[in-house]
């Protein structure tokens, strides 16, 4: 991937902020398992490293110590039994075997990824991912969503100076890692709405530049639904292109708007009530795929249906959305709604943007049906049944999900607007 084309095309942005990432070598290719030891060295990444995996994402990377050790690195080894979901934790574990050391390499994705990239953050560690699936778009993110005391939050990370992905292992990873991947691409659609829709009430930053890397990532990824349950490396090489660049996106724009909207927050409700209970959430990918039909489905037809809106001063029952939130959240909930968002909304002035915002939705979003023949063909789940969650809990994150971030979001904006998002889902 040529770097520096990217950061040439995007000097001098209109949208006035200086672009740049950290990230120095994105290799994508067949067989780079075993030149990993070369490609680390022709980086300049650190000879004392940590290694951390789990026994899967280890098991598939065969050859990769060997590589490592040929080249003169000197490992330490952190294997987790199944790394499924990154606690703070976890996050410490990794920390306490970097103080003699100077590099660490993920191998692996999501969350064994998301540990990683806070520990080297926080130790001031070279960073480099070595890829198993293409589940996620954080591969390059300076950013990752980590769960303490039960409530899941973004935390600011290191940016991976390498990124390597052999698309022999990438074309052979697990069918549910693949749909994962492709379901969090398409949650990029509502994540560019919401972004827009926050600069245009009020005046958050936003550019057309980077939000067109994600664009253009997106529809690169929904042209290839029906190919990405295949065993083949090229279609897993271009996933996984598109998966970084998203990641890109969101450095270079200094924020997660280009890659995150409603559906991810939604997505993040879902976890936190279900780690409070002890229950994994499923893949990350996977819900917030789900979050997306919703968020889609719920859009659409307020555009399509509502040609003007009546809004108020948000009228939100508090008492009503802590009910709704384990006691053991409330304070996080509280922290991140004094102030709440909507304190910066005029009424009038959502009324006045409602045309444009209707446009926004309909030029930018897919139809209700091709997202779901999009999710049907790439073996994502479009139910929530498909990712452990009853109907009725499904309802309560669509309503509640917004107070867990200090963001504008359009669900956020419907109490405003006297609207229940489940009378827009039929």
């Amino acid at each position: 991937m040529n770097l520096q084309k990217i950061l040439d095309q995007l000097k001098d942005c209109p949208c006035g902020k200086e672009h740049t990432f950290a990230t120095k070598v994105v290799e994508i290719g067949s067989g780079l398992t075993a030149k990993t030891g070369k490609i680390l060295k022709d980086a300049g990444f650190p000879e004392k490293i940590l290694l951390v995996a789990d026994r899967n994402t280890l098991g598939v990377s065969e050859g990769i110590l060997e590589s490592l050790t040929d080249a003169g690195f000197t490992i330490k080894q952190l294997i987790y039994e199944d790394m499924k979901y990154a606690k703070v934790e976890q996050v410490r574990e990794v920390e306490a075997l970097l103080l003699d050391v100077d590099g660490l390499i993920s191998v692996g994705t999501g969350s064994l990824n998301d540990i990683c990239r806070v520990a080297a953050y926080e130790k001031e560690k070279a960073f480099c991912i070595f890829a198993t699936a293409p589940s996620m778009d954080g591969f390059a993110s300076d950013t990752a969503p980590i769960v303490e005391n039960n409530f899941k939050s973004s935390w600011q990370a290191e940016q991976p100076m390498v990124i390597i992905g052999d698309t022999k292992i990438l074309a052979k990873a697990p069918n549910i890692l693949k749909s994962s991947g492709f379901g969090d691409m398409m949650a990029k659609y509502i994540g560019l709405v919401d972004w827009q829709l926050a600069q245009l009430l009020i005046d958050e930053y936003y550019c057309d530049k980077i939000a067109a890397i994600t664009r253009d990532a997106t529809d690169r990824i929904a042209a290839l639904a029906d190919s990405v349950l295949a065993d083949d490396e090229e279609t897993a090489g271009a996933i996984m292109e598109a998966l970084i660049m998203t990641g890109l996106a969101m450095k270079l724009a200094g924020c997660s708007r280009p890659a995150s909207g409603a559906e991810h927050v939604v997505s993040h409700y879902l976890e936190c009530h279900k780690v409070i209970k002890g229950i994994w959430p499923d893949y990350h990918g996977r819900k917030v795929g789900v979050a997306t039909v919703y968020c889609n489905r719920i859009y659409r037809n307020m555009a399509d249906r509502l040609e003007t809106i009546s809004c108020t001063k948000d009228p939100t029952d508090w008492e009503d959305v802590y009910a709704h939130y384990h006691e053991s959240l409330h304070a996080d909930v509280k922290k991140l709604n004094d102030p709440t968002i909507t304190d910066l909304v005029d009424p009038k002035k959502l009324e006045e943007a409602w045309p444009t915002i209707r446009k926004i939705i309909q030029e930018t979003l897919p139809t209700n049906e091709k997202l779901i023949e999009m999710m049907n063909i790439a073996g994502a789940p479009i139910t929530p049944d498909e990712v452990g969650v009853s109907d009725e809990f499904m309802k309560d994150a669509m309503r509640y999900h917004p107070y867990m971030r200090y963001r504008l979001l359009l669900t956020r904006l419907m109490p405003m607007m006297g609207i229940d998002p489940m009378d827009y889902l039929d």
